[in-house]
């Protein structure tokens, strides 16, 4: 049978080191047999660094809510005796617990210390009921029936908010070898002989002790322990789990338009290629001028440097008009307006979106001419109409994209607009939808009437979105 270890690091442990694969998947999980990428450690591990803060208010809280019940309750034992051990205990835990909260909040717990305070935990509980009989005066026998061993569960419990079963072992395997001790002194140690009964009632009404009934209360806190060991083991997977797809997400909204990302998140079934629906859509296509030939000069680190500046500059300008990336062409951007969600004013927002480029290209030239660089310029095309918005590919590699004669138009208006000497260009019908949608273009425009665009088939009108100041101006169109 195939055996698993798990790593010995930060998050990656689980608390079983070495089980059988077969059985740590059904126990577990089929999570439960999956070693985490480093990156995936490091986010558990802070989440662990925020749950060890968490165990330790919470050890505050209880520790002030036992405080305030012990002084206000009325004392079980006679008012003049020697030694009363819960203030003690109480003081000691406070002060311990503190300084375990501080360096929780420094992140500076270590696993050694952790351990460490999880014994502490235990062992302060165990002094304090093995010192009843001392303040009592009576057989060790008194402390056996001691309810207070049911606060070794609250330890145990508290152990799970870390999601790391080996604390919760830990602290119920430090409970069964405390009460074991406890237990063996009040047998053996104590002077008088063996204080043990076979008889149920005996031990209930005198300071006997029923070895059974202690053997009950092992298996019990044993029980416990390992049961929520296991289920901190699951949750634990289902964390690994949803951390991975958490930032996994986090990686897809880099490479995908967030609307593009939040589809895939959300899609009920596996998406298949051909997958997609029909968006009325405005369509931006983006180009550097002279960017290819200006690259042949320069070195590789710049070429990519003026790239990531181009991108840093433009691409907020799309998405603060409502725009999606659709994709990067080395100096080329293709985005949609519309596509990745409906939107009712997609064509006011594209035309918004190229007057702010326009302005952020003239500005981003004349800081270039001052530090004496080489002068870039930027083409636009724009065209609006119905497009296919969905996933394209094979089962192996898919794509989400924009499809249709929009498409093809935008890309086609941003070549023209070399031939026309011109930075923006938009189609006649582009402007209609936009001024419908509220739009009022902030320059004077340019209509140029049939003009043949190279591939689109037929002589379309167009409007020059930047033009010189001679040529003539003409208001929004309203219709053919």
């Amino acid at each position: 049978m195939t055996l698993i270890v798990t790593e010995r690091d930060h998050g990656g442990r689980s608390g079983f080191d070495v089980v059988p694969m077969a059985l740590r998947r059904f126990v577990l999980g089929p999570a439960g047999a999956m070693t985490p990428p480093p990156r995936i450690r490091a986010a558990i591990a802070a989440a662990e660094a925020e749950a060890e803060v968490l165990v330790g208010w919470t050890q505050i809280g209880a520790i002030l809510g036992f405080g305030l019940l012990y002084a206000v309750s009325p004392k079980a034992f006679p008012p003049d005796v020697p030694f009363e051990p819960v203030p003690w205990a109480l003081g000691a835990y406070t002060l311990f617990t503190l300084l375990r909260l501080g360096l929780a909040y420094r992140r500076r717990l270590s696993r050694r210390f952790l351990a460490a305070s999880i014994v502490i935990d235990t062992t302060v509980l165990m002094v304090t009921i093995w010192s009843f009989h001392l303040q009592y005066g009576a057989p060790p026998g008194l402390y056996v029936k001691a309810p207070t061993l049911m606060y070794v569960f609250i330890l145990i419990a508290l152990r799970a908010l870390r999601f790391e079963a080996r604390w919760v072992l830990l602290a119920g395997g430090t409970a069964i070898l405390g009460w074991f001790v406890l237990v063996a002194y009040a047998v053996l140690v104590h002077p008088g002989g063996l204080q043990v009964t076979r008889n149920y009632v005996e031990y209930m009404t005198s300071y006997r002790i029923l070895i059974g009934a202690e053997i009950d209360k092992l298996v019990s806190i044993g029980m416990v322990a390992v049961v929520l060991a296991v289920v901190v083991t699951r949750a634990r997977s289902m964390l690994v789990a949803a951390t991975t797809e958490r930032l996994a997400g986090e990686e897809l909204s880099r490479f995908f338009a967030p609307e593009v990302a939040a589809t895939i998140k959300r899609a009920e079934m596996a998406i298949a290629p051909g997958d997609g629906e029909l968006r009325e859509a405005a369509i931006l296509f983006l180009d550097l001028r002279g960017f290819t030939q200006l690259a042949t000069t320069l070195p590789p680190q710049a070429v990519m440097r003026l790239l990531g500046e181009y991108q840093e500059r433009f691409v907020p300008l799309i998405r603060a008009c409502g725009g999606s990336i659709d994709k990067f062409l080395g100096d080329g951007i293709l985005a949609s307006f519309g596509a990745t969600r409906s939107s009712d004013t997609y064509a006011a927002d594209a035309l918004r979106a190229v007057e702010a480029m326009l302005a952020a290209a003239e500005a981003w030239a004349l800081e270039r001419e001052a530090k004496g660089q080489p002068s870039l310029r930027i083409g636009i095309g724009v065209a609006a109409g119905t497009v296919m918005f969905g996933a394209v590919g094979n089962r192996e590699r898919l794509e989400y994209t924009v499809i249709g004669d929009p498409v093809n138009l935008a890309a086609k208006l941003e070549a023209h607009t070399k031939t026309l000497g011109v930075s923006a260009l938009a189609s006649a019908e582009t402007l209609v939808a936009a001024g419908r949608q509220g739009y009022r273009p902030a320059t004077p425009l340019r209509l140029v009437e049939d003009v043949a665009v190279g591939g689109a088939g037929r002589a379309i009108d167009v409007v020059v979105l930047a033009a010189p100041a001679a040529h003539r101006n003409v208001s929004t169109p309203t219709g053919k």
